[in-house]
This record gives structure tokens, C-alpha cells and sequence, in this order.
């Protein structure tokens, strides 16, 4: 077995962590009793206040109060009223950044990956460091990767021309 990852690995900024989570095996133990690990294979960085695309570019909310939050912790949202997005928190205590997990081995798509991994809103603020049914673990893995555009996010100006969406190759 490998080891959690600790909590000053979370407090790199997004786009570091989008790229340093690939390849880390994400654990999930489900309510009975399966525990499963997953690759992850595709991340997106949302980089704070001033990322147009980032949730917490809107200011602290209810919603986004997590993010707000020193890395490792879990931020969770829905969208389309179906998929249950899970992203983990980077950064630094009010500098609120935050990956989105879009690959695990071969599911792709982070509607998929959430529905895969049964996020809900219980997960919201969970921390990755001390959960007992979700977290992640360091990997002897080093995979290459290409970065592009994030996806979905057409409304952002400038920022949806960041290369800040990784996958592996």
C-alpha cells in the first residue's frame, strides 16, 4: 500500500497540483465495504479570484466557501441538477484554487468520474488527509501528459485560452 498523500502536498497552486495529481491512485471506499483504486489520468486547474472560470471568481459564497480553505480539502458542486463534480483544494488558507478530477483510468469525463466514484454533497469539504472513504495515495507513476484548453467554460473571456486541462498520454 502506498501513502496518503500529506497536507502540504495539497498546498501547491492548481495548475501545479492539476499536474503533479496525474498519475496519483485516488482510493474510494464505498458504503459496502468495496474499496477501489483509480489512476488519475485528466485534471483542470481553476486558479482563484481572478480566473474567470473559477466558481470562486464570483466571491466567497456558501458554494465556494471551501474553496477558501488550505488545500487537501474536497469541493464538490452540481451541475445540470445530475453530475456531481468532485475537485480537490490547492493552495493556501483564502486563496481559493481548486482541480477538477475529468480521468480515472479509463473513464473520462469528470460527470462520469463523479457518478464512477458515487460523489454526492456529503463529500463537500471532506478532507482528503483524514477521510476514511475517500483520498489519495502517492504512485510510483511519472506519466507524461499534454496540456490544453479547460472545457465548457466559452463564458470565461481570456481564460478559456489557458493550457490549464492535463492528460495523460
Amino acid at each position: 500500500m502506498m501513502k496518503k498523500l500529506e497536507k502540504h502536498f495539497y498546498a501547491q497552486n492548481a495548475v501545479d497540483l492539476a499536474v503533479n495529481l496525474l498519475g496519483k491512485t485516488l482510493v474510494r471506499v464505498f458504503e459496502d465495504g468495496r474499496k477501489m483504486h483509480y489512476k488519475i489520468t485528466a485534471t483542470e486547474a481553476y486558479c482563484g479570484s481572478e480566473d474567470k472560470a473559477c466558481h470562486a471568481s464570483k466571491g466567497r459564497t456558501a458554494r465556494t466557501e471551501v474553496m477558501f480553505h488550505e488545500g487537501g480539502k474536497i469541493y464538490v458542486y452540481l451541475i445540470y441538477g445530475i453530475h456531481w463534480l468532485f475537485n480537490v483544494v490547492a493552495g493556501e488558507e483564502n486563496n481559493p484554487q481548486a482541480v477538477l478530477i475529468c480521468g480515472i483510468d479509463n473513464i473520462k469525463g469528470s460527470g462520469r468520474v463523479g457518478r464512477e466514484l458515487k460523489i454526492e454533497k456529503s463529500f463537500y469539504g471532506d478532507d482528503l488527509t483524514t477521510s476514511e472513504r475517500i483520498w489519495i495515495e502517492e504512485s510510483l507513476d511519472k506519466p507524461t501528459y499534454v496540456a490544453t484548453t479547460r472545457v465548457g467554460i466559452d463564458y470565461a473571456g481570456k481564460w478559456k485560452d489557458k493550457l490549464w486541462r492535463f492528460e495523460t498520454r
